[in-house]
């Protein structure tokens, strides 16, 4: 399916019922696009870019009825990027870079092995946050000696990113502290402020049953509403799924390890297992191309190997 939707048109779509945002899947074919003169290859409009979301590449995972090339699906994915047509202005990992583990010293392990081979991307504008495998269990600490802090801003080209961590706080909620800091940021901007948010875990309470929330998520939420443009990036949930809050669009990406069933399709949160016929299959990245002047954004999804 191929489709290029504005932020107008997917809400109109969002209106007509339940079904069709899920429908629409956001796609658009990047090669049409950047021919168009978009991203960092140049054309007459240098505001519009592109950027490259990565999520849960949960570096240290075993398990071969899930995934047999569990330690060879990061480097597919980073070979993948690296030979995309044109290059992205940056590329965002949004959190459980490494599988949980309880020994402190292997998680600087894997955290270290994770971060070697993330180092062959060509792009080196790579940016991060956690997941709660990477720092639920140390309060992030182990996370930010590698990788930074937990949540920061940043602009791109008109563009303010708002880095929320809602994973470090092992009960899966942002704090006071830091929502009071989101709302520090956020005042020192007009309504009208193009803002993306990348989190980890869904803001909205996507399945709480499995885990598919954030505990305060409604207030980062509420304290977003007054903007008139806001877009939320997430991971997690192993899947592409599409999900309005009001006019605020939520997408999270698919894991580059395994994929998740649908939210309450079964009883218990249990990876999707491993199909020979059909390899690699629910795993994948995404391209984001962002069209600052009408704040439109069109998704494509890419699988780690092609079919």
């Amino acid at each position: 399916m191929d489709h290029t939707i504005n932020r107008r048109g997917f809400l109109k779509l969002a209106g007509m019922g339940a079904g069709v945002v899920f429908a629409s899947r956001l796609a658009l074919n990047p090669g049409s696009a950047m021919a168009a003169g978009y991203g960092s290859a140049g054309g007459a409009d240098t505001n519009d870019f592109f950027f490259v979301q990565m999520s849960d590449t949960h570096w240290g995972f075993t398990g071969d009825k899930v995934n047999p090339d569990a330690k060879g699906t990061l480097q597919k994915a980073v070979a993948a990027v690296n030979a995309l047509e044109h290059t992205p202005d940056f590329i965002f990992f949004t959190g459980d870079l490494t599988q949980t583990t309880d020994d402190p010293k292997e998680r600087r392990r894997r955290m270290a092995e994770f971060k070697d081979i993330v180092s062959q991307l060509k792009v080196k504008n790579v940016r991060f946050t956690p997941g709660e495998h990477d720092a639920s269990l140390d309060f992030g600490a182990a996370y930010q000696e590698f990788f930074g802090d937990t949540h920061y801003t940043f602009e791109h080209k008109g563009i303010q990113f708002i880095v929320l961590d809602n994973v470090s706080d092992p009960t899966a909620a942002l704090g006071t502290d830091q929502l009071a800091w989101l709302k520090k940021v956020l005042d020192g901007m007009s309504r009208d402020q193009n803002i993306v948010v990348f989190t980890h875990r869904p803001l909205f309470d996507l399945y709480p049953q499995w885990d598919w929330a954030t505990r305060d998520g409604q207030a980062a939420i509420d304290l977003l509403m007054p903007y008139n443009n806001v877009t939320v990036f997430y991971g997690h949930i192993h899947q592409e799924n599409h999900h309005m809050t009001g006019h605020i669009a939520h997408h999270s990406a698919q894991s580059l390890m395994f994929p998740l069933p649908p939210p309450g399709s079964q009883p218990k949160r249990l990876p999707v297992p491993w199909n020979p016929e059909t390899p690699y299959k629910g795993i994948g990245f995404r391209e984001t191309l962002a069209e600052v002047p009408e704040h439109e954004f069109s998704i494509t999804e890419f699988p780690v190997v092609k079919a």
